[in-house]
């Protein structure tokens, strides 16, 4: 199998300025306002920060799929956007989440609350001798939501999104199809045969260990510091799956770097949250470092390629070298761990 085929993006509702415009006013009808284009991810969505003459500020939150039915779950009743439905799901248990102002999201829009500039990787540009006191806030903050929503009501849109094998399993061939094939390295017979035997047996292992609570990507670009609070953003895509899933988003983030060290210290802090074995949880993280941070070395790649933005190159060998770290510390206990790093030795062919 030489990977999963890539779709492209569908065609979608156009940006139109008249409709900021008219979001804006709808907020405040007799306040001058003046707006400005936010800095965007690796998503099609679009963001706008409102500067009102009483002081006020919101952000208008534009979604090019947003007006069609693609935006929504088809198997679900539900008409909300699942933005909204995670939002207000994360509310309730207690999760710091931007408040909503306006719900114009027949035409692809909403206002929301203003969190400010201060995304945890800015915070920590700004706060170095802070990072202990915040890392131990949101892995705080993680574990509390995982108890919180280890009961989810049936109708939840994260009910009907999990993390299952073939989920797993399409997140390690989008490694092999944008992270090796598009950069030109092509395994031989007999490693692809490897390459297969490995990932089905990684997802398998992966999708049989306890589920939670899943936000995606619960990372430092998508966590908001305000006033000494954690605010979680980007929280659309939540799902059920492996607990650990969201400490590796964390704690292995490929825009950060952190020393071992520091990253067993949160893990044992996590593991005392939930009431798990510390050695059990650590051997998941490491298992899952190698699934999530094979996923994101492809995914920076596709991004180039698909979405014509070549910001993330940079994380591509970094993120791969997170890959190795982990199967590392595995490998003196696991077979496939160590064949792993076999594996890719020889096809990136890493210099020893």
């Amino acid at each position: 199998m030489s990977g999963v085929v890539s779709l492209m993006p569908e065609p979608a509702h156009a940006f139109d300025e008249r409709e900021l415009c008219d979001l804006l006013e709808a907020y405040a009808p007799t306040t001058p306002y003046a707006w400005t284009p936010m800095p965007g991810g690796a998503s099609s969505r679009k963001y706008f920060r409102a500067s009102y003459e009483n002081g006020r500020t919101a952000v208008a939150m534009f979604v090019p799929e947003g007006a069609k039915a693609e935006e929504l779950e088809k198997s679900r009743r539900s008409s909300r956007w699942p933005f909204l439905e995670v939002r207000d799901l994360l509310a309730a248990s207690g999760v710091r989440v931007p408040e909503v102002y306006l719900d114009k999201t027949d035409r692809g829009w909403l206002l929301l609350e203003d969190l400010g500039d201060d995304t945890l990787a800015n915070y920590l540009v700004r706060e170095p001798s802070k990072k202990t006191e915040i890392y131990q806030r949101a892995v705080a903050d993680l574990a509390a939501a995982q108890r919180c929503l280890v009961s989810l009501p049936k109708e939840s849109v994260v009910c009907t999104r999990v993390f299952d094998h073939d989920l797993l399993l399409w997140e390690i061939h989008h490694f092999r199809e944008w992270g090796l094939e598009a950069r030109g390295i092509h395994m031989s017979g007999e490693d692809a045969y490897i390459f297969e035997a490995l990932a089905e047996r990684l997802a398998s292992r992966i999708a049989s260990w306890p589920r939670g609570f899943v936000h995606r990507d619960y990372q430092s670009r998508n966590l908001m510091v305000k006033q000494g609070d954690i605010a979680w953003i980007d929280f659309q895509d939540a799902l059920l799956g492996p607990r650990v899933y969201d400490l590796v988003a964390l704690l292995n983030d490929s825009y950060q770097v952190f020393d071992r060290t520091f990253v067993d210290a949160r893990i044992k802090e996590f593991a005392s949250a939930l009431g798990v074995d510390v050695d059990v949880l650590s051997f998941e993280f490491d298992a899952v470092t190698v699934q999530r941070k094979l996923k994101d070395a492809g995914r920076f790649v596709f991004i180039d390629r698909v979405k014509n933005n070549s910001s993330f190159l940079q994380f591509v060998e970094p993120t791969i070298a997170k890959v190795f770290a982990s199967l590392e510390r595995l490998a003196p206990r696991d077979a496939d761990m160590a064949s792993w790093i076999s594996l890719l030795d020889r096809v990136l062919k890493r210099k020893s």
